[in-house]
């Protein structure tokens, strides 16, 4: 096995001291520009790789983020990894993404595979499971910080950042009224996650300051599937509803094609909102009204305050709670003539 080249052997070979060898490679700006370009050459030509080993002992950092998410397959999450890989990136540091699958017993797996492996901080958003976060003191124990957003705990200490799901879902319901709609359904998941907790919540809200007929109703699971099973159940209510809002935008388009079939017309006959402005809602017809938010924004600012805790730049990064906007995007599923 061919012996490892150390930065003894850069400054030997360019009759230089390892302590400027060492410099430049790190970019320190005490070393000019030619003498970093001729270590940087040097380095690549002799196969020179840095020992990250070695030096997280010494500083005992790992420059490692852990990121536990409930899934990968969502627009809403990708978004968000998306906002957390550029800032860090940019930071210099490495990121560790797991998902939990909706599991709890999952999560706190990779809870621990993340403890396991050192990472410097946490970033996570919660199973829609439970709301039990047990697994996550140990990284409290050691000082190590943890960062919510989206699904997170009912109650923390913890930075927290999230949408304003209850404003959000009054808004859909309330424009729901404002089309006429006097019978509205709430379609969603049973589960003690703040978001969908928060969800029905202002759906609530607009159905009573309103006085209209309001109903709940709780699927299997969110997804195009479901939406489309729960129809005919629906359709056999005595009072018909004559609008629907659903917790999201793949189950509310499942509403949407179950309807097209049983030739009910939406918006005329049952008016349809969704929730997340995933891609699928601009591909139907009609097109699905739905509440928009920005995923990355919310992995953008989650990463940034971890980041700066993490490099004492901010004094408040494991108490604060920040609500990110929602915006209702108005299309033809809801707009009656």
């Amino acid at each position: 096995m061919s012996r490892e080249v150390t930065i003894y052997d850069i400054a030997k070979e360019l009759n230089l001291s390892a302590s400027t060898v060492s410099r430049a490679l790190k970019d320190n700006p005490a070393i000019n520009n030619e003498t970093k370009k001729r270590v940087r050459s040097c380095a690549e030509k002799m196969g020179y790789r840095s020992n990250t080993f070695a030096s997280n002992l010494r500083t005992q950092r790992t420059n490692t983020i852990g990121v536990i998410v409930p899934r990968l397959d969502s627009n809403f999450m990708s978004a968000c990894l998306a906002g957390m890989e550029e800032v860090v990136n940019d930071k210099g540091y490495n990121m560790i993404i797991t998902q939990s699958h909706e599991s709890l017993a999952k999560e706190a797996q990779n809870a621990i595979t993340m403890f396991n492996n050192r990472v410097d901080g946490v970033i996570a958003s919660l199973t829609i499971e439970d709301n039990n976060i047990d697994h996550f003191s140990r990284f409290k124990d050691k000082n190590v910080p943890v960062v919510f957003f989206d699904r997170v705990p009912e109650k923390t200490n913890n930075a927290c950042f999230v949408i304003e799901n209850h404003k959000a879902a009054y808004t859909a319901t309330k424009h729901l009224i404002e089309q006429g709609c006097k019978n509205i359904l709430h379609l969603t998941l049973k589960t003690k996650s703040n978001v969908y907790l928060d969800r029905i919540e202002g759906f609530k809200t607009a159905i009573n300051e309103a006085n209209c007929s309001g109903d709940i109703v709780y699927l299997e699971s969110l997804n195009l599937e479901f939406g489309e099973k729960i129809i005919p159940q629906i359709l056999k209510r005595k009072e018909q509803p004559d609008g629907i809002f659903v917790a999201n935008d793949m189950a509310a388009v499942g509403c949407l094609l179950a309807l097209q079939k049983e030739g009910i017309n939406v918006p005329n006959d049952i008016a349809i909102v969704g929730f997340n402005n995933d891609p699928v809602s601009t591909i139907v017809h009609p097109q699905l009204t739905t509440i928009s938010y920005s995923g990355k924004d919310a992995g953008i600012l989650a990463a940034k305050s971890l980041i700066d805790y993490l490099n004492n730049e901010s004094e408040e990064g494991s108490s604060k709670k920040v609500v990110l906007n929602t915006q209702l995007i108005e299309r033809a599923s809801s707009k009656r003539k």
